[in-house]
């Protein structure tokens, strides 16, 4: 059945679908062009909605809260390959099923709706020419296009990717998801520093009728950039807004899940910036206002060497688990912090040694926490008292970011090439498959009762989900 009423996450419970007459249109293209280097592209009128379902998957890791959760999923059995579809690049964001299409975007600014039951192509996009690694001062995608997580609106039929395109650009695009077409098209260029040493990784987050783009930097952290937030409205219009970590250079916020959204404030993981001396709001994890202003933060006392040594927390986002917040990252500590106050400098509830992790996390519907690990994934469990304690280490040491749904915990060994199903007791191995190579941090989406992986060659459908 679709996610209505109170079943409905908050971002899918809109009003009514904006109408615009022309006239107000062009104005605020005008205003967005002045503002960019680029015109904007804004439709007269909305799209086509289309209601989500309990057994969707619209945004990365299902919802805003980003638990990675699946309902209903049968329990899982023996894994096959139900197919694969090769693309034309490598698909790092994590892949979106809205009703019987599976969305994936690739490193070459194309936009693909596949058939959930078959692979096949419905529609493809071509948003321009991605940027080739030659051209950029440091990195390691090549050729770079869209990289961070799609997000779906159902209230416009919309789905919206940020596409890099050569030169450097970076524009949101709405694509119709049942045709293809595009339908707005804005500039979202970092507010600081050279757009060309910006990547942008992060999923997407739709909140409140508008759609939130996290910057980062490149591998090898080169070049002239700092970290921010950019959030333009769904519909196109109005002026950009944004956010800025308040350093001199870095503080890239990169974590592969995006924002996560805790009440009314967006949650976002900061990883370091140059300062060793005074606290310049990098390695941290930030509180923002759907306005794009700081309202809390927290960063571990031993926040200038974790910037000395790129030690930093920008590697995870945050997780949400109860009446807390779990935050790891590259030095392997683990803190726990009240999600209503964060804490400020040094000021978490509790701390513990986990491991390094990259990526985003998954939460039972116990609360059990799984841990994205370079050395395989943890199970964490955080009492009432904030206390957090590893449960278990996985039998495997697959690096993915965890998902969970029909009696599993679903984890990808990117570099090697395999989906593996353990054991949420144990984190014993239950099932694996052969989904081919994967980029960095892929997730497995859980939807209609199959596994979709996003690899270095396209997607691949997996049975037994």
């Amino acid at each position: 059945m679709p996610i209505l009423g109170g079943m409905a996450p908050k971002w899918l419970m809109s009003l009514a679908v904006l109408t615009l007459a022309v006239a107000a249109l062009d104005g605020a293209a005008t205003a967005s062009a002045a503002h960019h280097p680029r015109a904007a592209r804004i439709v007269a009128g909305p799209g086509h909605p289309a209601p989500v379902f309990a057994v969707d998957w619209p945004t990365y890791h299902r919802d805003n809260t980003r638990h990675g959760t699946a309902p209903g999923l049968p329990r899982v059995g023996a894994l096959s390959v139900a197919w694969r579809a090769p693309l034309d690049g490598a698909v790092y964001g994590q892949p979106l099923v809205i009703g019987g299409r599976v969305i994936a975007a690739t490193e070459h600014d194309t936009v693909y709706a596949l058939s959930v039951a078959s692979g096949t192509v419905q529609w493809s996009t071509n948003l321009g020419s991605p940027v080739p690694l030659s051209s950029l001062p440091c990195g390691n995608i090549d050729p770079l296009g869209i990289t961070g997580t799609p997000v779906y609106d159902p209230d416009t039929g919309r789905v919206f990717v940020v596409a890099e395109t050569n030169g450097g650009n970076h524009d949101l695009v709405g694509v119709n998801v049942t045709t293809g077409a595009v339908e707005v098209r804005v500039p979202v260029e970092p507010p600081m520093g050279d757009p060309l040493a910006h990547q942008q990784r992060g999923a997407l987050t739709l909140l409140g009728g508008r759609v939130y783009v996290p910057y980062g930097g490149l591998l090898g952290d080169c070049g002239s950039y700092i970290g921010s937030v950019v959030s333009v409205r769904t519909d196109g219009s109005g002026p950009v807004q944004s956010y800025a970590v308040p350093t001199t250079r870095e503080g890239g916020i990169w974590a592969p899940a995006g924002g996560v959204v805790d009440q009314d404030r967006l949650l976002f993981a900061v990883g370091n910036g140059e300062s060793s001396t005074a606290f310049d709001g990098s390695d941290s994890v930030l509180a923002l206002s759907p306005e794009l202003g700081r309202v809390d933060f927290f960063a571990p006392s031993t926040w200038a060497d974790d910037n000395a040594r790129d030690l930093d927390l920008g590697s995870a986002s945050p997780t949400l688990v109860g009446p807390y917040v779990l935050t790891a990252g590259k030095r392997g500590t683990g803190y726990v912090l009240r999600h209503d106050s964060l804490g400020g400098v040094g000021g978490e509830v509790a701390q513990a040694s986990m491991c390094r992790s990259f990526g985003g996390s998954a939460v039972d519907d116990d609360g059990t926490v799984y841990l994205p690990c370079t050395d395989g994934t943890r199970a964490i469990a955080v009492d009432a008292a904030g206390s957090p304690t590893v449960r278990w280490h996985a039998a495997v040491a697959a690096r993915g970011s965890p998902a969970v749904g029909g009696g599993a915990v679903w984890v990808v060994d990117y570099d090697a090439g395999t989906l593996y199903a353990l054991d949420p007791a144990s984190g014993q191995v239950l099932a694996q498959v052969a989904v081919g190579t994967a980029p960095h941090f892929a997730s497995p989406t859980l939807a209609r009762q199959r596994a979709f992986v996003g690899t270095m060659a396209g997607v691949t459908a997996v049975n037994g989900a």
